[in-house]
């Protein structure tokens, strides 16, 4: 009967493996176990290939379909020239020839002497994890290669991002004006409180090539011979991954990624492994448009307004005693005047996380803010030099509460540390010697561990707050530029708001209930902090102004105690109930009027002016179905 089973003459190259001469080149290896197989008279010898493939990777094309022969029972016998042809992860390769004994399939190994007719080779492991071996020692010595180039701070990759493009030698990165144009533009959007969605939408409607098709206008990019569906198709994603990178600042950044030997992926590594070249090329974004970007991407959720639009001050307001972010909202009284309120004070139940609402107007604190830089401007032309000293000091008095406050809980937390680790021991020590039970000394190692690594995070960062310290004592310098980079203050821009202030603290209202009451409002801007100028500065009231002061919070107080009164006997309610009733008719004919001006604008529709559609039956395919 004639025999139908093959016999695969399996070869294999990889890029390492062609270092080593002709000895191993594919033509060498069908020769050789042709002329093997031909000598032994095995049946219909067939040649499975891989060529250019690593032995640590099992994916390989020739392999898997000489597996799937394997599986279906038609392989007599699998001949290759060496077992680092079959694959140079030992314990993947153990597991073949498990599989291959298992179907009765005879493994021949011609340089090796393997031959599993003939026995098991106890020496075959080993020189399985030899070749493990050579791939890992091959890995290490190409890492070392490109781990010494990149510390030479030239580019590793052979790619150019988007905004640059290589000189002729490929060896150093070009501004591409046209691309870097889109790029300064991503960030200004950015900085003018659009979010990367919106960004996204502007650029496709503006016709603008994405990424891919611009570099493969000249031949760069990995996705140059790949069709495009949409050349003007921007993605939310393609917007966040330009603002993140640190290479428009002009800066190489080197060991980004890391690579395993075994499976040949890229992983992206912590930040803190990246090695960092400053000023290897020109850059397209300055330091601080780049800071604030960043700022205001880790910060900002852009809630609309309610009325379709992100405040500009999204982000940047905080509660000052529970320190939550505060939230914009839009009142219900048929004007358009959105207030921020604390989003702590809101979690359920109500109240418990933060004890009042602090409320404020928005258009409130933007005035502020107005007048504060209004002022700033105005003392810094009149005044410089007394305006350059003020602003350092009040710099100078900032950061040395703050580092102040910092060394000393930087120390608390060493301390707590250390005895952590000596509790550890000791709990250790005592479960050992059976004087603490297994699950007493299991619960105290997780909460202690759990302290512990908190501690650990903590403490890293307060190193770096005070390492830092010294670095940051020239920022009032910058302060003072980006004053005099505007000629007036007379209108605020999302972008100037975004590049002056840090953050806004708010503190409840001295007299909740009353229009006429005071609110703390603490203003930190970029660089400097908190600083207030002369002409804003509190002025101690006069004897006069304090008795009358006096006198309006008498008033108010006896005003309250009537209220509550009214409130306890129920007139109150009676009165509220026919001012709304009296009121009613003019706040809804306001609401409706916004409401229409919104519609108008596409901003939100009701439900019953949708198209009506009638409900369409959905169609199973039989292989879905099965």
């Amino acid at each position: 009967m004639r025999n139908e089973k093959i016999t695969p003459l399996y070869e294999r190259l990889s890029r390492d493996d062609e270092l080593q001469g002709e000895s191993n080149s594919i033509s060498h290896q069908k020769q050789m176990l042709e002329e093997f197989a031909r000598r032994n008279g095995l049946p219909n010898p067939t040649h499975f290939t891989d060529d250019g493939v690593s032995g640590t990777r099992f994916d390989r094309p020739g392999f898997l379909a000489m597996m799937e022969e394997v599986e279906a029972g038609r392989v007599e016998a699998i001949v290759i020239k060496d077992m680092s042809r079959l694959g140079r992860d030992y314990l993947k390769v153990g597991q073949v020839m498990e599989i291959l004994r298992q179907r009765g399939v005879r493994l021949i190994a011609i340089n090796d002497g393997v031959d599993s007719l003939k026995g098991d080779d106890d020496f075959t492991p080993f020189r399985n994890i030899m070749n493990e071996f050579y791939a890992r020692d091959t890995s290490r010595k190409i890492r070392s290669v490109f781990k010494s180039k990149g510390m030479t701070g030239k580019h590793l990759t052979g790619t150019v991002i988007y905004g640059y493009l290589w000189d002729e030698k490929r060896e150093h990165w070009l501004v591409d004006e046209e691309a870097a144009e889109v790029v300064r533009r991503i960030f200004s959007l950015t900085m003018e409180g659009y979010g990367p969605y919106q960004i996204s939408k502007l650029l496709s409607e503006a016709k603008v090539e994405i990424p891919a098709v611009h570099l493969a206008r000249f031949h760069e990019g990995v996705n140059r011979t790949k069709p495009v569906k949409d050349p003007y198709g921007w993605g939310s994603s393609t917007i966040v991954n330009i603002l993140k990178k640190r290479e428009y600042l002009g800066h190489t950044i080197n060991f980004k990624t890391r690579k395993h030997f075994k499976d040949k992926k890229s992983h992206y590594v912590d930040e803190s492994e990246w090695t960092i070249f400053e000023n290897t090329h020109e850059a397209i974004i300055d330091q601080e448009t780049f800071d604030n970007v960043q700022r205001i991407r880790a910060n900002v959720r852009r809630y609309p307004d309610g009325w379709g639009e992100a405040h500009p001050l999204t982000g940047l307001m905080y509660c000052a005693d529970c320190g939550g972010k505060m939230y914009v909202h839009r009142v219900n009284n048929g004007k358009r005047d959105p207030q921020f309120t604390c989003s702590q004070y809101t979690k359920v139940p109500c109240g418990t996380l933060c004890g009042t609402q602090h409320r404020i107007r928005a258009e409130a604190v933007l005035t502020l803010i107005t007048d504060m830089l209004r002022a700033i401007a105005e003392y810094s032309k009149n005044d410089r030099a007394e305006f350059i000293r003020t602003v350092q000091e009040t710099q100078a008095a900032q950061q040395t509460a703050d580092i102040s406050k910092k060394r000393k809980r930087l120390a608390a937390a060493q301390k707590r540390a250390g005895e952590l680790e000596k509790l550890i021991c000791k709990i250790y020590e005592d479960n050992a010697l059976g004087k603490l039970p297994d699950a007493r000394y299991e619960a105290l190692d997780t909460q202690y561990a759990k302290e512990q690594d908190a501690l650990n995070g903590e403490i890293t960062e307060l190193e770096k707050a005070v390492t830092g310290y010294e670095q940051s004592r020239k920022s009032a310098e910058k302060f003072i530029a980006l004053i005099d980079k505007y000629e007036n203050f007379d209108t605020l821009t999302n972008t100037m708001l975004n590049e002056f202030v840090e953050k806004i603290l708010v503190h409840e209202r001295a007299r909740k209930g009353s229009q006429d009451t005071t609110q703390e409002v603490e203003i930190y801007f970029n660089f400097v902090g908190r600083y207030i100028p002369p002409a804003l500065q509190p002025v101690p009231l006069t004897p006069e102004e304090q008795e009358e002061l006096r006198k309006k919070e008498e008033r108010k107080d006896r005003l309250h105690q009537n209220y509550l009164r009214r409130k306890a006997n129920g007139k109150q309610k009676e009165w509220e109930e026919r001012y709304n009733a009296k009121r009613k008719a003019q706040v809804e004919a306001a609401k409706a009027a916004i409401r229409a001006e919104d519609m108008e604008k596409g901003i939100f529709t009701t439900v019953s002016q949708l198209p009506r559609q009638e409900p369409r039956k959905a169609t199973v395919s039989a292989s879905a179905a099965i």
